[in-house]
């Protein structure tokens, strides 16, 4: 294993058969030993050299630090239970510093489990860190040949909802658990009815006695086909299908028997290998829920970024994935949001492989009053906008919250102000009054 480089140095060329993770260090240890340890653990080291370990095996097999850039010292640990290197006295010094590894890609060759065993193993519990968090990964091709990759991403969600040059509009069955699948039926026949373009079971709601999973997409999607034969447009239903392997791929079948489109999973429930066997069996689009995502995001100091965990998950095969929204209900500030929406849509490889875009999904109280800066900021319409209170609590009704969402984007595509473009669209005024904040 190589000794920790200076700024800017790197040891070795950057080449295709070699994955790379970036992670943000605390440490009270000097940064190259800590870094090593990092280096170590993860490859072909443990505590102690051991018999076998020889200068050989470590050239070949060792990951390197490639890299280290050290950031602000800190006064006290981030987390507890962390030590202080061997035969230390004095005052304790901790550093901050971002830290790149590699290793080859011959160590687990293009598996997604064993890379997340990799990159994200037994680090976080290392005594030497009071802090660490994997902020990106960047792969060898070889994980897209391996893996299919999104079948839909972007441009095949357009083709499905047949939605272009805007965002697709978008929105959670509410209440999220509790109606009968008859019930449920009759509420998605509302939003269709109301100018909806997609509608997803909330992740609450999956096969319990009450609404059997098979009665209730059934029932929706007759709905939905009904609709379809009259107007011409059949939303987007993502019906969760979340469970073991086995009931997941009966479920997607059963949608896709009944004319669906979408099936949704909840990521964290199910692991990639259940997402890799959906993505190979499935003909429909796979929309990503990533609720319990804060138990890797809530810290500064462990866990990962969203720029690195929705890597895995775009590999395994999802299509659109929840990236939160801005001005939200929960802790994420406006620029990470930003930051992961932008991420989704760029390419994981460069030409002239595929690039395995999928659509961010803006969720969680918006409304009207979050389009211009989600436009602003994002550049692009290229996203589900969901709103669920923004659309069934306007107060004139379920339409005229669709309508005032199409107004909002309407005013930001034009760079005009929300207040002036609702002069003219009772829809959009109303909405602002109502969800003013």
């Amino acid at each position: 294993m190589q000794a920790a480089m200076k700024d800017g140095e790197m040891t070795g060329k950057a080449t295709y058969d070699r994955i790379k993770a970036r992670y943000w260090i605390e440490t009270a240890y000097p940064l190259a030993d800590a870094a090593a340890i990092m280096a170590g653990e993860q490859s072909t080291g443990t505590f102690v050299r051991v018999p076998g370990e020889t200068d050989e095996l470590r050239e070949r097999h060792a990951a390197r630090v490639e890299r280290i850039v050290e950031l602000e010292m800190v006064d006290r640990p981030s987390l507890p239970g962390s030590g202080l290197p061997k035969g230390h006295i004095g005052p304790v010094t901790r550093r901050t510093a971002e830290v790149t590894l590699s290793w080859p890609l011959a160590n687990m060759g293009p598996s997604l489990p064993n890379l997340l065993a990799t990159v994200a193993g037994n680090l976080f519990e290392l005594k030497p860190f009071s802090g660490l968090k994997l902020l990106d990964v960047t792969l060898p091709p070889a994980f897209l040949d391996a893996y299919e990759g999104p079948q839909f991403g972007v441009e095949g969600t357009r083709r499905l909802t047949g939605i272009y040059g805007r965002p697709v509009m978008g929105t959670i069955i509410k209440p999220s658990v509790g109606m009968t699948p008859e019930q449920t039926a009759e509420h998605v026949r509302m939003l269709a009815e109301a100018g909806i373009d997609f509608i997803k079971d909330d992740e609450l709601q999956a096969d319990g006695p009450h609404c059997p999973f098979e009665e209730r997409a059934t029932a929706v999607l007759r709905v939905l086909n009904d609709y379809a034969g009259k107007t011409g447009k059949m939303p987007m239903y993502a019906a969760n299908i979340t469970g073991e392997i086995d009931q997941m791929l009966r479920r997607h079948d059963t949608v896709a028997q009944a004319g669906g489109t979408c099936v949704m999973v909840s990521l964290n429930s199910v692991g990639l290998p259940a997402m890799t066997a959906l993505r190979r069996h499935a003909q429909l689009a796979i929309h990503g829920h990533r609720n319990g995502w804060g138990m890797f995001s809530r810290s500064h100091a462990t866990g990962m970024s969203f720029i690195a965990y929705q890597k895995f998950w775009r590999l395994a095969g999802i299509d659109h994935v929840h990236v939160n929204g801005l001005q939200n209900k929960f802790c994420e500030e406006d620029a990470s949001v930003i930051a992961s929406a932008r991420e989704c849509l760029t390419p994981m490889f460069a030409a002239p492989h595929k690039g395995c875009e999928i659509m961010p999904v803006f969720s969680s109280g918006q409304s009207a009053r979050q389009a211009p800066d989600t436009y602003k900021a994002l550049g692009s319409t290229d996203l589900i906008y969901a709103c669920g209170g923004g659309i069934l609590a306007h107060p004139t009704g379920p339409a005229a919250g669709v309508r005032s969402l199409h107004q909002a984007w309407e005013a930001a595509a034009l760079g005009v102000s929300l207040s002036e473009y609702a002069g003219g669209h009772a829809e959009l005024r109303v909405a602002l009054e109502a969800f003013a904040r």
